[in-house]
């Protein structure tokens, strides 16, 4: 059976698709990408359904090797890629042989990249998803939130390479924050509970992103943010929400976030803008701004139109590459 083996698991390589959904009543999380959009592109890139497991790589320093004929991609933060030691470029599908070696090297820019190959890894799903939330203890290969190691084996359902697809350069998403970041934000119920004055610190000023950062939220460092009550009863916790503990740091939720708090929320960053942070290294600066929901709602929409019309522009291309 065509298999790809992990010879070096780098320093965090989780298995992700998606995410799980439905299950927060048994206290279990979404997982998921870091940056949704270099994984669903590592997938489309392949012709993959949007939901195939992939490696999410943080950091770097994944080596995989072929065990039949296959595909993969790579997206997401700037790093060097090799096969079998030739350089080899991000952003666009490649055919390998038996006994390649993949090489994904030390991130520049960015935290995390996605390695994809044709078909997706044929992996069990375990409550409905294979993503690994390690927290939890599920997903992954054995279905235990264990990360990759050395000599596991991830099984394709696809054994052929593919025609290659690539997305242009010049259509990539940039990983250099030095400009630092504007993340849109939508007031929840709980902004009542901090002042106009507030409000208006929290608008104002720039944030820094911590080394107090993982997979279930972001912690950022910068004027304190006074709130008229520092615990509430726990709710249900959504995706980008703002949290703002008793010390006034405000903490931004991600995918592994728990799915019950307390903490007071100012609001939720768009899902859109979500990957950025994820992607941002400490010391990255950062400011939010305020948008209402039909601004959030028109911007989701015009992300997903725009990602069709590319999609269908690159595999246009890829067809008529196919059949001079």
């Amino acid at each position: 059976m065509s298999h790809f083996s992990v010879v070096n698991p780098g320093v965090l390589s989780l298995i992700q698709d998606q995410g799980r959904f439905g299950y927060s009543q048994l206290g279990l999380t979404n997982g998921g990408p870091l940056d949704a959009g270099s994984a669903n592109w590592a997938n489309a890139l392949l012709g993959n359904n949007a939901n195939a497991s992939v490696i999410e790589c943080s950091i770097g320093g994944l080596q995989l090797k072929a065990h039949g004929a296959s595909s993969f991609c790579v997206t997401g933060a700037s790093l060097s890629l090799t096969v079998n030691g030739k350089p080899t470029a991000m952003w666009r599908s490649h055919s390998v042989q038996a006994g390649d070696i993949i090489e994904l090297g030390m991130v520049s820019q960015g935290l995390r990249a996605y390695l994809a190959v044709a078909g997706g890894f044929g992996l069990t799903p375990h409550f409905g998803s294979t993503a690994t939330v390690m927290r939890e203890g599920i997903g992954g290969l054995q279905q235990n939130g264990g990360k990759l190691q050395a000599g596991d084996i991830l099984p394709i359902t696809v054994s052929a390479p593919l025609p290659g697809r690539q997305l242009a350069p010049a259509l990539q998403p940039g990983f250099n924050y030095s400009n630092g970041l504007s993340l849109r934000i939508v007031e929840g119920y709980q902004q009542q509970l901090f002042s106009s004055v507030q409000r208006q610190r929290f608008y104002l000023n720039r944030y820094t992103v911590t080394p107090q950062a993982d997979r279930m939220g972001v912690k950022l460092s910068g004027p304190a943010i006074q709130c008229a009550s520092h615990s509430l009863l726990s709710e249900g916790i959504c995706y980008g929400a703002v949290q703002i503990p008793p010390d006034g740091q405000p903490i931004v939720l991600l995918n592994d976030r728990q799915t019950l708090g307390g903490y007071p929320k100012i609001g939720s960053v768009l899902s859109l803008d979500c990957w950025q942070l994820a992607q941002a290294p400490a010391g990255t600066l950062l400011q939010f701004v305020k948008i209402d929901p039909q601004q959030a709602h028109n911007a989701l929409l015009l992300h997903q139109a725009r990602y069709q019309r590319l999609l269908a522009t690159i595999n246009a291309a890829g067809a008529a590459d196919d059949h001079p």
